[in-house]
């Protein structure tokens, strides 16, 4: 991420703070957050904060298109420019097939999916009007899962809403190609983390892939880095599965 400025939403904890701090330590220019939970993306600003790195963040219900444009716009605005756009902000709910209500169904849409859009909105609008660096003016990457291309009935909604997103990565790739602007998916699988362990989730994980174990988040992180890193300059349109070996598509 070597000198180019980050701006991740969903930031405040889990995936996102943890991209947020390896972008820090390969060399981003600023870093911003949108997160609706100020508490914690303060937290997470504090390792660019000691490096002494420019900052910003905003507190935002991205389920509108207002609300997330002007967080976006006020974030781009305090730090200058956006050159990577991470969207890691989701639920995950958990519940079986038929006992999925109206209520799930919205919730999760409108997070996972709508929320996504907006940001990805207001991105490209930005992105448009920057000078490119190395050919290409901007780069959005897009957490989606494997639950995109597994079944899984306990937790379908989910999984419905991160097909969508894939889908949604690629429409915006072809659509902003022209701009040089490069658009792309991570799709991780299990990971150990402290909450997968809290809820015994490590063995199944374990169970579940060829390598005998969940990944790390940090294994996870790395490939947000790739492909919204300085070193990706042609790739787009894709969705990079980072299961090992759990799934293959």
């Amino acid at each position: 991420m070597k000198n180019l400025s980050v701006l991740i939403v969903g930031g405040g904890a889990g995936l996102g703070a943890l991209i947020a701090r390896m972008a820090v330590d390969d060399g981003a220019s600023a870093i911003g957050i949108i997160d609706i939970n100020a508490e914690a993306a303060e937290a997470a600003l504090a390792p660019a904060r000691e490096a002494g790195l420019p900052v910003a963040f905003a507190s935002c219900d991205i389920r509108t298109a207002d609300a997330a444009h002007a967080a976006f716009d006020a974030v781009a605005s305090r730090l200058g420019r956006v050159d990577t756009l991470v969207n890691s902000a989701a639920i995950y709910p958990r519940k079986p097939l038929l006992e999925i209500t109206d209520a799930d169904w919205d919730a999760s849409n409108a997070i996972n999916v709508k929320g996504t859009y907006h940001m990805m909105v207001a991105a490209v609008r930005h992105m448009r009007s920057q000078e490119p660096r190395d050919r290409v003016r901007g780069r959005i990457v897009n957490i989606t899962s494997v639950d995109a291309f597994k079944a899984h009935p306990q937790n379908a909604h989910y999984a419905a809403t991160k097909a969508a997103v894939v889908s949604l990565t690629r429409s915006f790739a072809q659509e902003v190609a022209p701009d040089a602007i490069l658009v792309n998916s991570v799709a991780p699988a299990g990971m150990a983390t402290e909450r997968a362990r809290q809820l015994g989730f490590l063995a199944e994980l374990a169970k579940a892939s060829p390598l005998g174990r969940g990944g790390e988040p940090e294994e996870m992180a790395q490939w947000v880095l790739m492909a919204g890193g300085p070193r990706n300059t042609y790739m787009t349109g894709e969705n990079i599965i980072v299961s090992g070996g759990y799934i293959y598509a």
